[in-house]
């Protein structure tokens, strides 16, 4: 397993690179890398020369949601300790979404479940022709709440109430018809494409794009005009859905390889 979970970086510029570097689980989240996030955040934040955030993940995909053994973990914890690793994604996502500066993500490969919602979090996406999208979460008797209105953001509530309930995998084209991402643009060519519209937004005003940036999350369904009461809301539920009969089935299936048999009742 790899040392450091989350890695980063701050050139001369002011651009910094944030790295997930779990690639032997395909980036899966845990909470060290929850952890390696919010601690990567935190030493940006006292940068006073930061630019620019790039996200990226290491190896094959970009991030391929929680990690399944990591849940399982946690959920035959008390409801304090799960509603705690649900506080924590969210606070993640939230903190990337809500950062002052323009954050860019750069998708290769598989992005599942949380992947998603952390992309839709982000200011400008860009997706290698490769990379294969899915909001997962109701595969395996789970929820996508506390990702829910990012996403909402990012691909309208319409595409969310497909994509959220189907649970289908989708392309990059796909994804930039719904607006998850930006651009789509060969493999070969990602770190050129990112390389590229960073240059463009250092060339802009600092001080103007983060006022554009608060007042877009204003003015918007899924970000700062989902109060404070309402996120508690989202973390209490995709905590205790996680706790659930269903999900106990839903992570079974997933561990056993087989298909999952829900009943038609109530957990």
């Amino acid at each position: 397993m790899t040392a450091n979970p989350v890695l980063w970086s701050l050139d001369e510029r002011g651009v910094a690179t944030v790295t997930l570097n779990r690639p032997e689980v395909n980036n899966a989240y845990d909470g060290a890398l929850i952890a390696g996030v919010l601690a990567a955040m935190d030493e940006l934040g006292k940068k006073p020369n930061l630019r620019v955030v790039v996200l990226r993940g290491n190896g094959r995909h970009f991030q391929a949601g929680a990690d399944l053994k990591w849940i399982n973990g946690v959920r035959p914890q008390s409801p304090e300790a799960n509603e705690a690793a649900s506080r924590a994604t969210f606070e993640a996502v939230q903190r990337l979404n809500t950062l002052p500066i323009p954050t860019v993500a750069l998708v290769q490969g598989g992005c599942f479940g949380g992947g998603t919602g952390v992309i839709a979090a982000c200011d400008v996406v860009i997706a290698a022709d490769n990379a294969l999208f899915s909001i997962t979460e109701v595969r395996w008797g789970l929820t996508a709440a506390i990702i829910i209105p990012q996403l909402c953001d990012a691909i309208s509530v319409r595409q969310v109430r497909r994509y959220a309930l189907t649970g289908e995998r989708f392309g990059a084209e796909d994804a930039r018809r719904i607006g998850l991402v930006h651009d789509v643009v060969p493999l070969a060519d990602l770190d050129a494409a990112g390389a590229k519209l960073v240059e463009q937004l250092l060339s802009n005003g600092p001080e103007a794009m983060a006022e554009t940036k608060r007042l877009a999350l204003e003015s918007s369904f899924g970000g700062m005009a989902v109060d404070d009461a309402a996120y508690a809301r989202l973390i209490q539920l995709h905590s205790l859905k996680r706790q659930s009969a269903e999900a106990a089935e839903g992570l079974a299936s997933f561990a056993e390889k087989r298909a999952a048999k829900w009943g038609g009742g109530k957990d």
